[in-house]
């Protein structure tokens, strides 16, 4: 199996609902996310995926939470914003826009801050 990963970040306020913390009221944070990709086999190209396509997959997504409150965007209204349901959102999105090709998308990690993070997978 290989694998690559690229990393990106945006920057995007939000506030849980229903938390009995500080984290209740809006705050924001610059997001590092990570996605990994991988494949059984390389490509003709000896690759997994090119990191450009890559990188503007993850961009077009990342674009959506940027400079935003994250409560407002539409799968947030209902969803909390929390670290796990980010990387869920980033996850399903970078994945409907790789499909059909050998690579995989196999997680996405979302990091608030340097020491705290959530992933998405599917198994």
């Amino acid at each position: 199996m290989y694998e690559i990963k690229i990393e990106s970040s945006f920057s995007g306020a939000h506030r849980l609902r229903g938390y009995d913390g500080q984290c209740e009221n809006l705050h924001g944070h610059n997001w590092k996310v990570e996605i990994f990709v991988s494949s059984l086999e390389l490509g003709e190209d000896g690759m997994v995926l090119d990191f450009r396509r890559l990188k503007e997959v993850a961009q077009m997504v990342l674009e959506t939470l940027d400079h935003r409150y994250l409560n407002e965007i539409p799968y947030f209204t209902e969803i909390n914003p929390s670290s796990e349901n980010i990387a869920k959102y980033i996850f399903d999105r970078v994945k409907d826009r790789l499909e059909g090709g050998q690579a995989r998308l196999t997680k996405v990690t979302a990091w608030e801050s340097p020491g705290a993070c959530a992933s998405y997978y599917e198994d």
